[in-house]
């Protein structure tokens, strides 16, 4: 497994990057409301990215082996929609949850970042997966440092989404990033402690982990793109991406408008 080591100069444009991608989702949250259309916001989003910041939506156009190129600039999955939505016209509604995925690039590098937002009023069973699917993220983060493995962290985040009764999406996982979009390791929300790779200073990657409130089992629609829960139930997701320092973590996707660390680790302090 060829994981890249990044240099400093590395670093320092991996948080700019990382930076921006954050500031997309910071400047779309007041325009997240009912009668609004994902196709709306992508195009905000887009233009913002282009035009205020100078970055090129990585999204746009990607295309992986066996895809077609993906149409929008960002990722839209509204309700039971796991990842990957397109964005389309039909208007988000009351109750709604939807999560934005965002990826820019500037100056070659990549900063990739989700966020879940209520939209209107929003029944208090969705509130508690997007909550509990935060807690998970954030669970996984502080347990970066030098020496712990990938399987401790996906066992920590399995463990606390079906303490809650929920389970784990395993066919889509976090990912190395850096100047290409998805690199080496594979960042699974699931696994066995003391497994998978061990973690070193200047490795970058993403953990984003997909919580399901019925069954982990998952559906793709006929536009190659979107991946929905079989049963129907509820999904939510939440990314950051993560710098290893020689201490702990850093993460690079902060920008003013993150939300807070959760309360349950709130008295846990990243170096």
């Amino acid at each position: 497994m060829a994981v890249v080591i990044k240099t400093q100069e590395d670093i320092e444009k991996m948080r700019v990057a990382g930076r921006l991608a954050g500031e997309v989702l910071d400047y779309i949250t007041p325009f997240v409301k009912p009668g609004v259309t994902t196709a709306e916001l992508n195009r905000l989003c887009h233009e913002y990215m282009v035009n205020v910041q100078g970055t090129i939506p990585a999204p746009l156009n990607y295309c992986p082996p066996g895809y077609t190129p993906y149409p929008a600039s960002i990722c839209t999955s509204v309700n039971q929609v796991i990842c990957h939505g397109i964005p389309n016209d039909k208007p988000l509604k009351n109750g709604d949850v939807v999560n934005l995925d965002i990826t820019v690039i500037k100056d070659g590098y990549h900063g990739d970042n989700s966020r879940m937002y209520m939209v209107g009023e929003v029944p208090s069973h969705a509130k508690r997966l997007a909550q509990v699917t935060y807690e998970c993220m954030w669970i996984g983060i502080d347990m970066v440092r030098p020496g712990v493995r990938l399987g401790d962290i996906g066992a920590a985040i399995q463990r606390h989404a079906e303490k809650n009764g929920y389970s784990v999406v395993r066919e889509f996982c976090g990912h190395g990033i850096g100047t290409k979009f998805h690199e080496e390791p594979q960042v699974l929300h699931y696994g066995k402690p003391g497994t998978g790779l061990e973690l070193q200073a200047g490795m970058i990657f993403t953990i984003e982990p997909m919580i399901n409130a019925g069954k982990r089992e998952i559906r793709a629609m006929p536009d190659g793109w979107t991946i929905v829960t079989k049963d129907r139930s509820l999904s939510a997701q939440w990314e950051h991406t993560i710098l290893v320092t020689e201490t702990g973590y850093e993460v690079l996707t902060q920008s003013a408008g993150t939300p807070a660390k959760p309360a349950l680790l709130a008295s846990a302090v990243a170096a």
